[in-house]
């Protein structure tokens, strides 16, 4: 099984911590619509021998688009892919743009098309229920819209995803609780949950290097981190992903399948592809993109992935997971000096009660998943080829 994920390069205003490409000019909105159905037309042969089970569109704000171009690009999508009878079809979505639609258009409302044109899943950016972190941040939707976004989401949806951030300077643990537990109200069956970041070129970075916003401070994202683990878990959730947690059956299946190493092409400007022996990324410039698939060629650039660089992305991806680090699909498909490597280097980490084995199966303890990447970098390898 494979996925498609569909980049809308797109965004009413720039969050001032995010380094995603996008813009936030609208004007080449038709012609960028026309330059993803085409590539996805393009890059079928990729995909001649797969069945696709998930399409994402991603950003962005996919939700900037009309329902008629998210309608042309999955009808592209099942024009020239094998698509399972169901597949998982996410739309990522801020509250401002669910919330300002939801006056009846005909006889439907906004999330009633969606799920006409086979949408199945939201995927909704709250971020926080607190009017200072959304201003702070620059988002484009107040505290109530994101209460109102949710009601009516939960009357239309039953698979939603939501996003939250902790880490916020000046977030204390009590109001981290109250949005944890704002959202659980809401009965969404899925968390994705980010410490804030601060990105270079970022407006967040350069707030903090004026000495406007204080920076995050690590200890505090870790609290933030445990008191979130725990909520969620008491909630019923299964802490699947370090950034992710779902009820049993909800988890996101395109997420799902980067982490298990499964095919995926990326679709529109910036997006990222990936076949198993080698990794793809489009140019991050709407115009060059557009120009080029006018031109009928792929702005795309490739590296083959060297069985290190495999190595280690599944390091990376196994200790971020439930699934761990199989030690007998190390010995398998890298061989046993990697294998003797790993053992190694875990060690330590094993000691510490960071990682454990259990049934072969090296995973993160629950004190050593926040630091999971931290870890895992310690087990990369630079280079045996």
């Amino acid at each position: 099984m494979s996925g498609i994920y569909i980049h809308i390069p797109f965004c009413k205003q720039a969050c001032h911590y995010c380094d995603f490409h996008f813009s936030t000019s609208m004007k080449k909105k038709d012609e960028m619509v026309w330059a993803l159905a085409k590539e996805i037309q393009l890059r079928k042969e990729e995909f001649k021998n797969e069945i696709v089970e998930t399409i994402y569109f991603g950003g962005g704000t996919p939700s900037v688009l009309a329902i008629e171009d998210l309608r042309l690009l999955i009808d592209e999508v099942f024009k020239n892919y094998n698509v399972i009878e169901n597949p998982e079809i996410t739309v990522e979505a801020n509250p401002d743009d669910l919330s300002s639609d939801l006056s009846f258009r005909g006889t439907r409302n906004l999330f009633e098309e969606l799920k006409v044109i086979g949408v199945n899943r939201l995927s909704i950016g709250i971020q926080s229920f607190f009017e200072d972190d959304l201003k702070m941040m620059n988002r484009a939707h107040n505290a109530d819209e994101a209460k109102n976004c949710l009601k009516e989401a939960t009357q239309h949806f039953d698979n939603i995803s939501l996003d939250l951030i902790y880490g916020i300077p000046g977030m204390s643990n009590e109001k981290w609780i109250q949005n944890i537990e704002t959202a659980l109200s809401f009965g969404i069956p899925h968390i994705s949950s980010y410490a804030l970041t601060v990105e270079p070129k970022t407006a967040l970075h350069s707030f903090i290097q004026k000495g406007i916003i204080p920076p995050p401070e690590e200890e505090v994202a870790q609290e933030h981190f445990e008191i979130l683990v725990e909520k969620l878990e008491e909630a019923g959730f299964i802490h699947y992903e370090l950034s992710n947690f779902g009820k049993e059956n909800y988890f996101s299946k395109n997420n799902s399948s980067y982490w298990l190493g499964k095919k995926y092409i990326g679709i529109g400007p910036s997006a990222h592809s990936y076949d198993g022996e080698k990794r793809g990324w489009n140019v991050s410039n709407n115009t060059i993109y557009i120009k080029s698939i006018q031109e009928g060629k792929l702005p795309i650039e490739t590296e083959i992935l060297s069985k290190t660089d495999r190595y280690n992305e599944y390091v990376m991806t196994g200790l971020r997971t439930i699934w761990g680090i199989s030690l007998d699909r190390i010995q398998t498909e890298f061989g046993q000096t990697y294998l003797d490597y790993l053992n190694q280097q875990a060690a330590k980490y094993i000691e510490d009660h960071l990682l454990f084995l259990d049934e072969n199966i090296l995973r993160t303890t629950r004190k050593g998943k926040f630091l999971s990447d931290g870890i895992a970098s310690d087990l990369f390898l630079l280079n045996l080829e």
